[in-house]
């Protein structure tokens, strides 16, 4: 990752931060209502553990076929991935509440994920949401030599087959997380001093990650083994669980920067990117299915993330009304909105995008 940190213009000729903020509050204002989450996070939270904990219990208390114990394997990614989009996004983001112990509590959901709070926030909140498609800096653009995300990324011979096997790495990610990445990220981000909100001591984020990661292999690996279910069964289960859950995530944060449509902007000599950082977010995010109620509810608001890259302290249940108003001060401001009407739109182009990546080394920096 590239160390020297870009800046951003801080000319907006059209005032359209302004202009949108005002807007955005009078909206919440003359509502009376609050830009955390209400009634409907909250039922979406319970539900979305229904999902993920109901198959475990029953794996764990009812012998069944193993085919079975796989089918509620992919419910508990379905679920996993789905508390990760609505809950613990949310909660990371201050966004779940008003009451900050509130969101603590969600946000540290990522736990039961695989996840870690101290990493993911560093790298999302800060590394993804600061330096949105600006390689070498927003990480989630990085996949090391395997995949080629930008035209900044060198070009491999093998990248030309890319967009056929990318879809089968995107499953690894949070499978990834439990094993080897937290640990990297962690290492790299002390190293850099990085932190989000209050700073905590290295020693107490290294006992953090350990505890929380030997409890979690602890519930999903060795009391599955303890009870009697075969280990090779287990494993084989917990593997699945995973690639279900890293599949979701993975295609739904891809949709949102790595299309033909959004721009990966590179910093000038004065290492300063051309626009103010909202703009920036119109110009490197696409929405896809705004108007989908199945696409809109799963993925957390994830599909309204020009509205997420923009106001992220807004909880995702206010993206659909708040993104009427976006769109509108865009189009006055001469501004980009890039917007997929559906999912498969979005999910063609992302794939095309890769194809085209892949196929033509001329792209290249």
């Amino acid at each position: 990752m590239n160390t020297t940190i870009p800046t951003f213009s801080k000319t907006d000729s059209v005032k359209f931060f302004r202009t949108l903020n005002t807007r955005v509050n009078n909206y919440f204002k003359e509502n009376n209502l609050k830009k955390t989450g209400n009634w409907q996070i909250h039922l979406k939270t319970v539900i979305l553990f229904t999902v993920f904990l109901t198959p475990y219990f029953l794996i764990l208390t009812i012998d069944m076929p193993f085919w079975m114990q796989l089918l509620l394997h992919v419910v508990i990614g379905i679920g996993m991935a789905g508390i990760g989009m609505n809950v613990m996004h949310d909660g990371n983001h201050g966004s779940y509440s008003s009451k900050s112990w509130v969101n603590k509590f969600m946000g540290g959901s990522i736990y039961i994920l695989a996840g870690n709070v101290y990493n993911w926030q560093v790298q999302h909140n800060v590394l993804h949401h600061t330096y949105t498609n600006i390689h070498g800096h927003d990480e989630d653009l990085d996949a090391g030599r395997i995949i080629r995300f930008t035209k900044e990324a060198e070009w491999r011979r093998f990248h030309k087959f890319q967009h056929y096997y990318s879809v089968f790495l995107y499953g690894l990610l949070t499978f990834n997380w439990a094993i080897t990445t937290d640990f990297k990220q962690m290492r790299n981000y002390l190293k850099r001093k990085l932190s989000y909100g209050e700073p905590k001591s290295p020693k107490i984020l290294w006992t953090t990650l350990i505890i929380t990661k030997l409890i979690y292999v602890t519930i999903w690996i060795a009391l599955p083994i303890v009870i009697g279910i075969v280990w090779w069964q287990v494993l084989l289960g917990f593997f699945v669980m995973h690639y279900t859950a890293g599949l979701i995530l993975s295609v739904v944060f891809q949709l949102a920067h790595v299309v033909e449509e959004t721009a990966n902007p590179i910093p000038n000599e004065d290492g300063e990117i051309e626009n103010t950082w909202a703009i920036h977010q119109l110009y490197t995010t696409a929405n896809f299915a705004p108007k989908n109620k199945i696409v809109n509810w799963f993925t957390g608001g994830l599909n309204h993330q020009i509205e997420h890259h923009i106001f992220p302290n807004i909880s995702h249940v206010h993206y659909g009304k708040i993104a009427e108003i976006v769109k509108q001060t865009a189009k006055e401001c001469n501004l980009p909105y890039h917007e997929f009407k559906t999912m498969r739109a979005a999910v063609v182009a992302h794939f095309k995008h890769l194809k085209d990546l892949g196929t033509n080394p001329a792209l290249s920096a």
